[in-house]
């Protein structure tokens, strides 16, 4: 990390360490795990599964993960146990720690769009590269040539616009495809419903790599800390960049290692009152 984000990222931590909640809020493709044509493939970077796992382990950091895909999806790749607390589809699914899983209602006009655009992929032989979910459905095309890609995102363009149109529903581009969904919630609906159950003292922290992260940036403004995970810098809403792995690995491991001199502190305490 350059000098000037180590030590905002420093200076952030110590207010991490004397905060009574701690709340740390993470996307998943592009930055816990690479992108991947081979969705199914995309599993979090070597190390960083542990040091959540540790991070959650230590306690009082409530570690939540935000992303476009199912929760049924996250929850089978997280390779952390217990799961934390999942939202899924942008907002539309939330599974607690416990396992329940909640999901927004969707109306049957946005329900038939859909079935619609399923309809369009299949018209066009193109089910191989598309991943249905609550309330939306993206088309893939990460890894396509140029000139395939090109002629993909056309064909799946001309079907989904006039359905999107006539049925209400939002056409999003992310990278690396297209996704059509139901109008609802984004992730930045997501964060400040997060830092109203944490309150105003938690310490809170959003790492995110595409657009649909911009809206948690610009949701945790200077209430906490938004982080752009990418190889490649882009305009954001976030005040930090980061690259993957390493840039996030060395947050993770600061963060624990502010857990850990908290657990440190009380065990000394804790020695002091015996004595």
């Amino acid at each position: 990390m350059e000098l000037k984000t180590r030590l905002e990222i420093d200076h952030f931590l110590g207010k991490v360490e004397s905060a009574p909640q701690r709340l740390l809020m993470l996307d998943y493709d592009g930055t816990l795990a690479p992108f991947t044509p081979q969705r199914d493939q995309a599993y979090p970077y070597p190390g960083i599964a542990a040091a959540l796992q540790e991070i959650i382990r230590q306690g009082r950091t409530r570690v939540v993960i935000v992303s476009g895909r199912d929760v049924s999806d996250l929850s089978s790749r997280m390779r952390i146990q217990p799961i934390p607390e999942l939202w899924g589809t942008y907002g539309m699914q939330r599974r607690r720690p416990n396992g329940v899983v909640e999901t927004a209602r969707i109306d049957q006009c946005f329900a038939d769009g859909l079935s619609d655009a399923d309809r369009w992929l299949g018209y066009q032989q193109l089910r191989k590269i598309a991943e249905v979910k609550t309330g939306s459905i993206a088309a893939h095309w990460r890894g396509l040539r140029d000139k395939t890609r090109e002629e993909t995102c056309a064909r799946v363009r001309l079907g989904w616009e006039p359905i999107a149109e006539r049925s209400g529903l939002q056409l999003f581009e992310f990278d690396g495809g297209l996704e059509i969904r139901v109008p609802g919630p984004d992730k930045g609906d997501v964060v400040r419903i997060l830092l109203a159950e944490e309150g105003p003292r938690a310490a809170a922290a959003y790492l995110g790599d595409d657009a649909s992260d911009e809206p948690a940036f610009r949701a945790i403004g200077n209430r906490g800390l938004g982080i752009l995970v990418r190889e490649q810098w882009r305009k954001t809403a976030a005040r930090l960049w980061l690259k993957p792995r390493d840039g996030v690995i060395d947050f993770l491991t600061k963060w624990l290692a502010v857990c850990r001199k908290e657990d440190a502190a009380g065990d000394a305490s804790a020695m002091a009152v015996k004595v």
